[in-house]
């Protein structure tokens, strides 16, 4: 399916607030949640890039499987970081393991379920992390209520990336057409999503 000018243009817009958030939207933090929000948004941003200059082709590729898990286990991290100093050590080495266990079982030949199960456990572990972390603690009041925003983002990213599996897999939710459609616009506001929840949280 070609990519349309609107596509292209939300895209665009996608990638100036993925820029922005690199730039200035993760001051005054420590250096360990810095370095994994930066990798986040800039893998999101070189993937935007990418999808403007290669189109929805560049979603076809097997490497978007791999680079995309960077961008739920780097935010995660930081997340994890910030506001959960007990569980640092363990999350780290979970996110270390998981990104070697997606890269080694997409590399290696296999015709059975393992690369399949692997991704799942990974992407839902970050996701749910993504997703829930920030709205429990801005319930308990530890930020703004205004950083619930970001799980809302983990929350599109988690959409976002089933509706890309399951297409992938050859069962999707949604037709190839329909998913490649709405694709810019959950991009877009999940984007929004998180550099609201940044700036405002």
């Amino acid at each position: 399916m070609k990519m349309s000018a609107l596509d292209r243009i939300l895209i665009l817009i996608t990638s100036l607030l993925a820029a922005y958030q690199i730039v200035v939207g993760i001051d005054d933090l420590s250096t360990a949640p810095i370095i994994a929000y930066t990798i986040a948004f800039g893998v999101l941003l070189v993937a935007l890039l990418l999808l403007i200059i290669l189109g929805f082709d560049a979603l076809e590729s097997p490497v978007v499987v791999v680079v995309s898990t960077v961008i739920p286990l780097s935010l995660s991290l930081g997340l994890i970081w910030e506001h959960l100093a007990p569980l640092r050590t363990s999350y780290l080495l979970f996110t270390i393991l998981g990104f070697v266990a997606v890269v080694f079982t997409r590399s290696a030949p296999m015709q059975n379920r393992v690369p399949t199960i692997v991704i799942t456990i990974v992407h839902g572990i970050a996701g749910i992390t993504i997703f829930l972390l920030p709205v429990i603690i801005s319930l308990q009041k530890q930020v703004g209520p205004a950083f619930a925003l970001v799980g809302g983002g983990g929350a599109l990213i988690g959409i976002g990336g089933l509706l890309l599996s399951f297409l992938r897999a050859g069962k999707p939710i949604l037709s190839r057409g329909t998913t490649l459609r709405v694709m810019p616009w959950l991009l877009l506001l999940m984007t929004v999503c998180f550099v609201a929840g940044f700036k405002y949280g």
